[in-house]
């Protein structure tokens, strides 16, 4: 099956939004999958949004359009693609009912332009909306499939996944099972030649890499008449991709992230943790404390952009500042073991670096960071070299910090066990 996407939102056409929403659906696609050929970008305008959607359905199997199914007049997704179509619009009484709850439950009133949201297409599978007012939809037109979801991000998610997702697995002719391994620590261009012989001769089940921030994720899918086949056939690649590549994989399910895996080891160790940090300037923090259940775990953060804030809050010497500057071994060591001493969490991560675009020197250059994580009273520091712009630097050197922190707490627990 192929799959077109199409976003609407003039708003996206002039760059005011970041268009996340394609970046999603796309890669959920390909975990199901369909196979993506285009992707489009329309403004609230009916011609253009007619005529893209025409030329999606000449192409494709299954057009996902998001954006658009809101309460105003230029909100046209849903009335364009019921034309297109040929189908009317009835007032849905389900979808109405959910949006005047919705607003009893926030605590104001609806206004008469948000029944429009209710209005849908004759014959539509109607997706309801668990984070918002607008309900998407599924319109049949011929042997092709239209689906309208909505724009914001989270609702478009939860849509997406409680609803489209069993509605495409229904209609594919095949089950495709797909397995994501994590790896941290290697860049892609290593990875894909660690892997070399089994990209060559892969065939069932395929792999493919992708590079992320700081990270490659190696996607195993397979194919096969029911997902419990599918499933055996990817089985013996994951395995053979945990040999190779060991200890630099974080995880192998979708669903989790770095942080959440860093998060997840140091509750089962029933370990504390502390971030002190200055390029990153509370970036690690923020990654940590977005995990559900981090408080079991977090104790504190500090931010010690300046000298006087390291000596102050975390006990940096002078005299360690004198000699070897801000951005160096020493003061990240000496700033893991400070916060250690004021919060006595058992892991803290320390960040220290030259984000740029100025502050470099030859000795220093812009991208040099040091990276300390003490576990349990041993310490361990990391120099790191990287390039780009401030925010890549300073993205990378969480990537790293929070990949720091796992292996150390890892090499922790093997010794451990060793002794």
């Amino acid at each position: 099956m192929v799959v077109e996407l199409i976003s609407v939102g003039t708003e996206i056409l002039m760059g005011n939004i970041i268009n996340t929403n394609a970046a999603y659906l796309a890669e959920q696609c390909v975990r199901l999958g369909l196979n993506c050929y285009y992707q489009d970008v329309v403004g609230d305008n009916e011609e253009r949004l007619s005529a893209t959607l025409k030329m999606a359905l000449d192409r494709s199997d299954v057009v996902i359009l998001s954006g658009g199914l809101g309460p105003t007049p230029d909100d046209l997704t849903k009335e364009v693609a019921a034309k297109v179509a040929g189908l009317n619009l009835y007032m849905d009484e389900e979808s109405k009912a959910a949006i005047a709850d919705y607003f009893v439950k926030i605590g104001k009133e609806p206004t008469n332009n948000n029944w429009k949201q209710a209005m849908m297409p004759v014959g539509s599978v109607i997706f309801p909306n668990h984070n918002g007012t607008a309900p998407g939809c599924a319109i049949k037109t011929g042997e092709k499939s239209i689906i309208l979801l909505p724009g914001p991000p989270e609702e478009l998610k939860l849509m997406f996944e409680e609803s489209v997702v069993p509605y495409l697995t229904e209609k594919m002719p095949s089950a495709i099972f797909s397995k994501t391994v994590k790896i941290c620590g290697i860049g892609e261009s290593r990875a894909a030649t660690m892997i070399a012989d089994l990209i060559d001769k892969q065939t069932n089940p395929t792999i493919a890499t992708y590079a992320k921030t700081g990270e490659v994720h190696i996607r195993v899918s397979a194919k096969a008449e029911d997902i419990a086949t599918a499933k055996k056939l990817a089985k013996p690649m994951v395995k053979e991709l945990k040999e190779i590549f060991g200890n630099y994989i974080y995880t192998t399910d979708d669903d989790v992230t770095l942080e959440k895996a860093v998060v997840d080891l140091l509750i089962a160790n029933d370990l504390t943790v502390g971030t002190v940090e200055s390029c990153t300037g509370g970036m690690v923090a923020s990654r940590l404390i977005n995990v559900p259940g981090v408080s079991d775990a977090f104790k504190s953060g500090v931010v010690t952009y300046s000298n006087k804030a390291k000596r102050k809050f975390v006990g940096v010497k002078k005299t360690t500042l004198d000699k070897y500057g801000a951005v160096s071994s020493q003061t990240a060591t000496e700033m893991a073991k400070g916060l250690s001493a004021v919060n006595k969490a058992d892991v803290v991560i320390a960040t220290t670096g030259i984000a740029g675009p100025d502050g470099g020197t030859e000795d220093k250059p812009v991208g040099l960071v040091y990276i300390a994580c003490q576990v349990c009273g041993k310490v361990t520091v990391k120099e790191c070299h990287f390039t780009g712009n401030r925010q890549k630097i300073r993205e990378n050197t969480v990537v790293s910090a929070l990949n720091l922190m796992r292996e150390c707490i890892l090499e922790y627990y093997s010794e451990k066990t060793f002794r």
